[in-house]
């Protein structure tokens, strides 16, 4: 099986998204952007490196210049790409599939996913080259092997003007972190050791041995919440395998789900710079983040469900910050991309503006419970249930941007195809778990 969605393409590494397969789709690149180098990166799963290598051979023959990073998480991939004179890049990653699974995400010249529009273009190039061209180049092209990409990305990180980096080496947090043996195993660890923070790994060796659920997830996160309460951290700080989202557990050993990084990050933000700003989040982030914004005199606007819709919107509106509520911090000073490494520097920063522990924090700010769940599509017509939804819940806004979603006072409920997988997904919250899922619950009746 192979998906292709605004997300890149992912595919099943035994049959279909083979290394002969890669090389189409680094034919189709070559022939969409424009001369000059492409930069590569790859998450930890075995399967890549034969990908990876096949990309690259490739582009080698085609006479592409490339400038090859390794296992890196897929930020420090936008962040190189932005950063110097590459025209593009690729990282080999399927995100949070499982471990058969891999993919492939297209960045432009300007750091961010390739848009809706580039994506049809590569797809239909791709879907036309019926044969690999037979090159025979006198030039000799350069692949050039980057080893210090992940310092590069913290670096740039340790300047951001947000981030109180003497505050934060001042207090010596004692961080837990679980990198699912992906591609932050050593950028993370590398980004906290130079904040002045104690680092106990757990999960880090990059072996691409996913030994908890890819997602970084609370039911995935037992073993992360049992070293916190043992070493008596300050906190944990999960990602998953290619490190753009990022989870919190506080010091009790108690997740605090991933919408909740966005809405502290944002909340040390807001302390730091002192501004009246406007953020933006895609439709499925939760409203905590617009009633904190209220409160602080901000404002939040709100895109269709991905990465480019929410970087696209910022871009629109001038926005400095924004993200998705799977824990992807989007801060524009860095580069336009959800980066895990962002974000932690960003929680450590508010918890380095009091002297309360991270529970203490997160209890202050707005508080919802938040229920994700999905059907299989295997079975449903989306267009008519979408339809006979739209017919239960009243007194409600309506917004049909991507999907259909119910806005109340306190509470709402998405519904929307994924990009990624072949399901429905069903997102509700309100100020209880038990009113969040009543909602999932009544439209669940209805598909089945």
């Amino acid at each position: 099986m192979i998906i292709r969605s605004i997300s890149g393409v992912r595919g099943l590494t035994e049959t279909h998204l083979t290394p002969k397969e890669s090389e189409l789709y680094a034919e189709s690149i070559h022939n969409m952007l424009q001369p000059g180098v492409i930069v590569i990166g790859m998450d930890s799963r075995p399967s890549g490196f034969a990908i990876l290598d096949a990309f690259v051979h490739r582009l080698s023959l085609l006479g592409r210049n490339v400038i090859v990073c390794g296992i890196v998480p897929t930020p420090t991939i936008q962040f190189m790409v932005e950063s110097t004179e590459a025209v593009g890049g690729v990282i080999v990653t399927a995100s949070h599939n499982p471990i058969e699974w891999n993919g492939l995400k297209f960045v432009g010249e300007d750091g961010t996913f390739f848009s809706p529009a580039q994506c049809k273009t590569l797809f239909h190039t791709v879907d036309h080259l019926e044969t690999l061209t037979e090159v025979k180049s006198d030039s000799k092209p350069m692949v050039w092997t980057e080893k210090n990409a992940n310092q590069k990305h913290v670096i740039k990180i340790l300047g951001l003007s947000c981030i109180d980096v003497k505050a934060i080496r001042k207090r010596h947090f004692k961080i837990v972190i679980d990198a699912v043996n992906g591609a932050g195993s050593e950028a993370l660890p590398l980004l906290l050791e130079s904040l002045g923070c104690e680092v106990i790994h757990l999960n880090c060796d990059g072996s691409g041995v996913f030994t908890r659920g890819a997602e970084p997830l609370p039911e995935n996160l037992k073993d992360l919440s049992a070293m916190i309460l043992e070493e008596k951290a300050d906190a944990g700080f999960a990602v998953d395998p290619d490190a753009d989202r990022l989870a919190l557990v506080d010091e009790n050993g108690n997740p605090l789900g991933e919408e909740y990084t966005l809405v502290i990050a944002t909340d040390g933000y807001i302390k730091s710079t002192g501004r009246q700003e406007t953020f933006v989040v895609n439709l499925s982030t939760s409203m905590a983040l617009d009633k904190l914004a209220e409160e602080k005199g901000c404002k939040v606007k709100r895109s269709a469900v991905g990465e480019i819709n929410v970087v696209n919107k910022m871009q629109a509106i001038g926005a400095n910050l924004g993200g998705e509520g799977n824990g992807g911090v989007i801060l524009k000073e860095a580069h336009l991309g959800r980066d895990s490494l962002v974000g932690a520097a960003m929680v450590l920063n508010r918890m380095a503006q009091s002297e309360e522990p991270l529970s203490a924090i997160k209890a202050q700010l707005p508080q919802f419970e938040i229920v994700k769940d999905k059907v299989s599509l295997k079975n449903v017509c989306v267009d008519t249930t979408l339809q006979q939804v739209q017919e239960v819940f009243e007194h409600a806004e309506i917004n049909t941007v991507d999907g259909l979603k119910f806005t109340w006072d306190d509470q709402w409920i998405h519904l929307r195809k994924s990009n990624t997988e072949p399901i429905m997904r069903i997102y509700a919250e309100a100020p209880t778990k038990l009113e969040a899922i009543k909602l999932v619950n009544k439209v669940k009746a209805i598909v089945n």
